[in-house]
């Protein structure tokens, strides 16, 4: 507690005022955690003094509040670019990052409790700089550090604005931003060293060393390539919820698994089950094998029955036998992007609406996917597809233009579709009687094959990886499509 109200003078936080007669003081607590490294073990105690927001009113005590933070994509696409061009990264964390910020608003806040001025007990403190809990103290830091970095010559990525890039006689500098979290590289190694100076020159830092664990992620960087996992975290989930000893499976979910409402079933604790959802979700951020499970059980979060449990305590048994799988991103000589694009075709047993499933690689290394039921019922197996591969576009027009950051720029991008019919929709401009129904938005991809930004290729439905994503699979195809993923077990990585 005295080390973070330390920080406090030495980034001349606030200064202590009368209270004032005509405007909201709020208040300040004390928060305490733990500092976990990749192995869980404690390796620091923090104190945090945070303000009581919640009590902030709009237009008074702040105009805006957003901040942008790197998606979990770009961090993929980052270790992808990372792992092409044999780039070395490293990771450092800001101390008090918030206390870096500079608010605009008259801003007070209730002395910290246990460390009150005996001699001036009704004063408060005035703020000068951001405070954690403020509503706008995310924004004011992220304007603090880019302003910083872009006066030092780094340029911001135009779509992706946590992303920073620095190029010189030297070579290439990237940034990458989480909020207080930072992580880096280049393509000469003393890039590196000056950057890590001079921001520990602005600010307080601790330096991490290389890139090990960040947003929950573990990452191993070695000379054939990168592995991606969240082992710790699988273990943890497991003891949480009590499946520490239970049965392992081949699968997520069996090929029979049809989920209903289920409304004759038992019911049961929908604050547990919505825990185990959630826990499960943030899994998949290097779990993409068990994806389309997560989201199908993920659909019956509101009166969840005990048919709905069984099917996520399944997944869980999966976990148990593949607790040490996630990506692995190898060394490779192409860095090419490609998406799969497939549907289930009325595969929900509720509202018979189709389930799109996509994938994305930047080379051999898997970046992106998703598993999403479509929003309205298609007619045709093609139909399906044709949305699917609609839907596709906007992430893939998106890592396109995020990859100019890098310097890297595609003409036209492929997306491998199993449905001839769906395909020559795509290039095919006339409406006829059974397509005059769908709906313009998913027309969207013909223009962009039109202007010849994306194609759409054929690819044999055996060769198809997304359908991973749109329904049950067999344990040979699963497993099949799962390696394909590069979804590995560690040591075999």
């Amino acid at each position: 507690m005295q080390d973070e109200l330390s920080q406090f003078e030495k980034n001349n936080v606030w200064t202590l005022v009368e209270r004032p007669s005509s405007h909201p003081v709020i208040g300040t607590k004390w928060v305490f955690r733990n500092k976990l490294n990749d192995k869980g073990e404690i390796i620091r105690n923090k104190a945090r003094l945070v303000a009581k927001g919640y009590a902030q009113e709009e237009g008074i005590d702040f105009d805006k509040t957003f901040a942008p933070v790197a998606r979990l994509e770009s961090i993929r696409m980052f270790l992808a670019f990372a792992c092409f061009n044999n780039l070395k990264l490293f990771q450092m964390d800001v101390k008090s990052a918030f206390l870096n910020g500079f608010i605009d608003q008259e801003v007070f806040v209730e002395q910290p409790p246990g460390f009150e001025n005996k001699n001036l007990p009704n004063y408060v403190f005035k703020l000068s700089k951001a405070l954690y809990g403020l509503k706008q103290a995310p924004r004011a830091w992220y304007e603090r550090l880019s302003g910083f970095l872009l006066e030092n010559g780094f340029k911001r990525g135009i779509v992706d604005t946590t992303l920073f890039t620095k190029t010189d006689l030297k070579g290439l500098l990237i940034v990458q931003i989480y909020v207080d979290d930072i992580i880096f590289g280049a393509t000469n190694e003393s890039l590196c060293k000056d950057f890590s100076q001079l921001m520990q020159e602005e600010f307080e830092m601790s330096m991490m060393g290389k890139l090990q664990f960040f947003l929950g992620l573990q990452i191993h960087q070695a000379k054939e390539g990168t592995f991606i996992t969240q082992i710790k975290y699988t273990k943890e989930l497991l003891k949480r919820f009590g499946m520490e000893d239970c049965k392992q499976v081949g699968t997520p979910m069996c090929t029979s698994t049809k989920l209903d409402k289920d409304e004759e079933g038992n019911s049961v604790d929908e604050k547990h089950y919505r825990g185990m959802i959630g826990s499960l979700l943030y899994l998949t951020a290097s779990r993409p094998d068990i994806m389309f499970a997560v989201c199908l059980c993920a659909r019956f979060q509101s009166c969840p029955k005990e048919s709905h449990l069984i099917a996520v305590k399944r997944i869980f048994r999966y976990l148990k036998g593949t607790t040490d799988f996630g990506l692995w991103y190898p060394k490779s000589s192409t860095f090419d992007l490609i998406s799969y694009s497939d549907a289930d075709f009325a595969g929900c047993k509720i509202d018979i609406k189709s389930t799109s499933g996509m994938c994305y690689f930047l080379g051999n290394c898997l970046v992106s996917w998703f598993s999403k039921k479509q929003n309205s019922i298609s007619l045709s197996t093609a139909e399906a597809e044709y949305i699917a591969a609609g839907n596709c576009c906007a992430q893939l027009l998106w890592m396109k233009h995020t990859l100019k950051d890098f310097g890297i720029i595609f003409d036209c991008v492929p997306i491998l579709c199993d449905n001839t019919s769906a395909i020559n929709l795509t290039k095919n401009p006339v409406l006829h009687s059974r397509t005059k129904h769908i709906d313009v938005k998913h027309h969207f991809i013909r223009d962009l094959v039109c202007k010849k930004e994306i194609r759409v290729d054929y690819v044999p439905t055996s060769d198809q990886l997304a359908d991973i994503f749109t329904k049950p699979l067999a344990l040979d195809r699963f497993e099949l499509l799962r390696k394909c993923l590069g979804i590995l077990q560690k040591n075999c990585a």
